[in-house]
């Protein structure tokens, strides 16, 4: 019977053909239906019937042959989840800002809040009123970026600094974040680099507080339980007196980490506050420079250069 015949096809094209030898212009059932009307009123519905029959066996095997080929092929697509997958290439934060942002954290758990302020400054904000003079090596050409207008590059976030005191008086307990500009380019040294600068102003702070906020920062960033500093005397027109603070490394060498040291009076007097009554510290450095070593970073500029090679190298 036909119904056999198309249970039994297994492929389209063998299915196509009989449908073709049926429904076709000269198909069998085409050859019947043309007869129709020679036939009597059961003949026709008989014959209505088988065809209808016919087509939807056609169509409902159409269908499963379909789904046999398309499971098929799934088949063979199969994952094996047993395969080691593909590495995965993800995202992180840049070295930099791991190490800003766990600095800032640091220094925020101290009780010093952050400030910033903009990169190009005045006179006033970057040098007189820090305490530097007209004859100072920072002002010359050489040594900064100056503008057509007089202004500058921030050449350090001291400036932020004043404006802090400008803007909050004093006692403050603050710290300034941001990019600064100097006329360098090697290994330790670049044009831009980011620095921070922390102020503490209130009433008989000493040069104790200092080092012990500074050794305080310098343990839990490096993770050092008794970190050991070098305290060297210096010279910073903004503080007197002036100090270098060093770090005793892991290969028992001393690296320079940061300038410090107690608030100059003229500093003070240029913000509106009375020396007399307030004292207080400043200390800077290069985050950069502390994440070169807390990376074990052997040059600067690798952390500018933005090569996705050299951070996956370096594991981050």
């Amino acid at each position: 019977m036909m119904q056999e015949q198309i249970k039994n096809i297994n492929s389209l094209e063998e299915l196509q053909a009989l449908y073709t030898a049926t429904f076709g212009k000269n198909g069998t059932m085409t050859a019947k239906l043309k007869e129709m009307k020679n036939l009597d009123n059961d003949a026709r519905v008989a014959l209505n019937l088988e065809n209808q029959t016919l087509r939807e066996l056609f169509k409902t095997r159409q269908m499963e042959i379909e789904n046999a080929i398309l499971m098929a092929g799934l088949q063979k697509q199969k994952l094996d989840v047993s395969l080691n997958p593909m590495p995965e290439n993800r995202g992180t934060l840049h070295p930099l800002t791991q190490s800003l942002t766990e600095i800032s954290s640091i220094l925020e758990s101290f009780g010093y809040t952050m400030h910033t302020g903009p990169q190009v400054e005045d006179d006033w904000h970057n040098f007189t009123a820090l305490n530097t003079p007209l004859h100072h090596p920072a002002r010359d050409m050489q040594d900064t970026f100056f503008l057509p207008n007089g202004n500058v590059l921030r050449t350090q976030t001291s400036a932020i600094q004043i404006r802090a005191m400008e803007s909050s008086g004093v006692p403050i307990k603050m710290f300034g974040v941001g990019a600064t500009y100097r006329k360098e380019w090697d290994a330790t040294h670049g044009p831009m680099f980011g620095q921070i600068e922390g102020l503490y102003i209130g009433q008989g702070i000493t040069m104790s507080d200092l080092i012990a906020d500074v050794r305080a920062f310098l343990s839990k960033f490096f993770e050092i339980e008794n970190v050991e500093l070098r305290i060297r005397p210096s010279y910073f027109p903004f503080t007197d007196p002036s100090i270098e603070i060093d770090l005793k490394w892991k290969n028992d060498k001393w690296l320079e980490i940061m300038g410090a040291g107690m608030v100059h009076p003229n500093v003070l007097r240029n913000c509106g506050a009375d020396p007399d009554v307030y004292q207080g510290f400043a200390f800077g450095f290069g985050w950069d420079r502390l994440a070169m070593l807390k990376y074990n970073l052997p040059d600067l500029r690798d952390l500018y250069n933005n090569d996705v090679r050299w951070l996956k190298s370096a594991g981050f």
